[in-house]
């Protein structure tokens, strides 16, 4: 079974920084991508960044300068650390990850979500 395990949300002023982190289980399967979305009320669920199992990244343009994800390969963990937090980065943050399950394809997994509440 496929398990995604987050940590390190929390309530933070405007200005502060957290760091999340998201420890995958993947049995035998093979990592692609992980990352982070959130969704905030009212909004959908979208993109704040992502990183190849070789290192490439992606963030959303809200994010950019701010946020930084990063791996740890070994322990199959992906971190977030963010960085000069904004009111508008409220929401619940949920670990993704895109695995190669060889006879399945490729399949996407979820964490459970961790709320980020930054306060004016």
């Amino acid at each position: 079974q496929v398990q995604l395990v987050e940590s390190g949300g929390g309530l933070v002023q405007t200005g502060g920084s957290l760091r999340l982190s998201c420890a995958a289980s993947v049995r035998s399967f093979s990592i692609i991508a992980m990352g982070w979305y959130r969704e905030a009320p009212g909004k959908q669920r979208e993109l704040v960044a992502a990183v190849t199992r070789d290192g490439r990244t992606n963030y959303a343009d809200s994010v950019k300068g701010r946020f930084t994800i990063s791996t740890d390969n070994a322990k199959n963990t992906v971190y977030l650390q963010m960085n000069s937090l904004k009111p508008e980065d409220t929401a619940v943050y949920y670990c993704n990850t895109d695995l190669n399950t060889y006879l399945n394809g490729r399949k996407t997994y979820w964490g459970q979500g961790t709320q980020v509440t930054v306060s004016s």
